[in-house]
């Protein structure tokens, strides 16, 4: 079985789904499969070794070049092959110009219309490149804004199966600016027709998308999230016990939409109570461009307030420094604003013993429903993430049995082991229809 999953890269930043896509892949290899990982936009960066292919296709210089004029879409090859240069690609990361989807109407509308967009040069190239090269069986896109490709990809090699992952399109969708979002999912949904199977991490998000994309459930498949247990701890908590300071951790892109600005609020209240001296709050994650001003303010909020004492602004972290932060915690939140479809962080916290207390809505409620591992608070307020943390705080033999819980759940449910078996049965059961509908 020959399967090339392609994945778009997230610029300079480390990326949940990035990195999930490359333990997924790394793992996929790892059980017999051949697996070829191929970026498009940007490079995909990982904190585990990297297996995706270093060249580029669709480079995000060259298609947002191309959407302004098509002039650009006839460029000499070593021009193009220029301005796919992955040091160029990974500083897009920093423009907001190029990464906010309230700008990118007309270039994701024309990305999803394949062949009849304005970068079909780019994917007339990546097409011929897999069916003269590689050849697959299979081609993963790694989430539905990628289903551009499908109508090319199967008139290139007719046998080709088409396999598509939903993982937060709609969060994406929800900021594409009038009249561009109802013209985009119209879109979606004519191209959704020509996959054959779509896969999602969580029963919640199968069910959210096959209403968005009009497929029928029959053809969204469930493969639970699985992370990479390399370099985690496997029975229970180094740091984050004892009578000192109660530390309180975020690890997330520092965003609105990820509500970090209620767990820095709940930790003002909490400061009211216990003071800087009894509770900490560590605050780790990529900032964007466009999140610049976000975090400032969150940080003078702090100052004014007298919290920033308490607070520790640590920035990206690569994986050895990740899993060091994470034990250290004794509580882990990363109460999003927008409805969570994965929950990798919070995977990653549970595996190192730590409780999690989450926002009660999407994947969440699922991942704690497995085998425990945290609280569920109403989602939107402060006030109720900082009681349950007090709670935790004034029980700590509780909050280190719940952390117990976690790892034990995330070791036995949500390894990327388990995720890739899952996947390769699904592979197994789209080959297996033959011609299938497209024959």
């Amino acid at each position: 079985m020959k399967v090339a999953f392609i994945a778009a890269g997230a610029g300079g930043m480390y990326c949940g789904s990035c990195i999930h896509d490359n333990a997924l892949a790394a793992e996929l290899q790892r059980q017999g499969i051949d697996v070829l990982l191929q970026p498009i936009y940007t490079p995909l960066r990982s904190d585990e070794t990297s297996v995706a292919n270093e060249r580029v296709y669709y480079g995000a210089v060259n298609i947002y070049l191309q959407q302004l004029s098509t002039l650009f879409s006839k460029l000499p090859r070593f021009v193009r092959r220029t301005l796919d240069h992955p040091a160029l690609l990974r500083r897009l990361s920093t423009s907001r110009k190029v990464t906010d989807a309230k700008a990118l109407g007309a270039l994701t509308l024309s990305m999803l219309s394949g062949e009849k967009g304005k970068q079909k040069a780019e994917l007339d190239r990546l097409v011929k490149w897999l069916a003269d090269d590689f050849q697959p069986d299979i081609v993963h896109l790694a989430n539905s804004m990628l289903l551009g490709l499908a109508r090319s990809l199967r008139t290139a090699m007719p046998d080709v199966r088409i396999v598509c992952s939903v993982q937060g399109e709609d969060i994406f969708l929800d900021d594409l600016q009038p009249p561009y979002r109802d013209e985009v999912i119209d879109t979606l949904r004519e191209r959704a027709a020509e996959c054959d199977a779509f896969v999602s991490t969580s029963e919640f998000y199968r069910h959210s998308m096959s209403e968005l994309l009009d497929v029928p459930l029959d053809r969204l498949h469930a493969a639970r999230l699985g992370i990479s247990l390399d370099g985690y701890p496997t029975n229970g908590n180094r740091n984050g016990k004892g009578d000192g300071p109660f530390v309180v951790g975020y690890l997330a892109r520092q965003c609105p939409e990820k509500g970090l600005h209620h767990l820095v609020d709940a930790y003002g209240l909490l400061v009211e109570r216990y003071g800087t001296d009894g509770v900490k709050l560590k605050v780790a994650g990529y900032v964007g461009g466009r999140d610049a001003d976000y975090v400032a303010d969150l940080k003078s909020r702090a100052v004014e307030r007298g919290w920033d004492a308490g607070i520790e602004w640590i920035g990206e972290v690569d994986r050895e420094h990740k899993i060091d932060l994470l034990r250290s915690l004794d509580v882990f939140s990363v109460p999003t604003d927008y409805v969570e479809p994965k929950g990798l962080s919070i995977l990653e916290a549970m595996a190192c013993g730590i409780p999690v207390v989450q926002p009660n809505h999407g994947s969440f409620p699922e991942i704690l429903e497995m085998g425990g591992g945290g609280v569920l608070v109403e989602p939107g307020s402060s006030q109720a993430l900082a009681g349950a943390i007090a709670d935790l705080l004034d029980d700590r033999e509780a909050a280190s049995a719940l952390g117990r819980q976690g790892q034990a759940s995330v070791q036995k449910h949500f390894t990327v082991v388990d995720n890739a078996r899952e996947l390769v049965e699904i592979y197994r059961q789209v080959l297996a229809d033959g011609a299938g509908r497209h024959g």
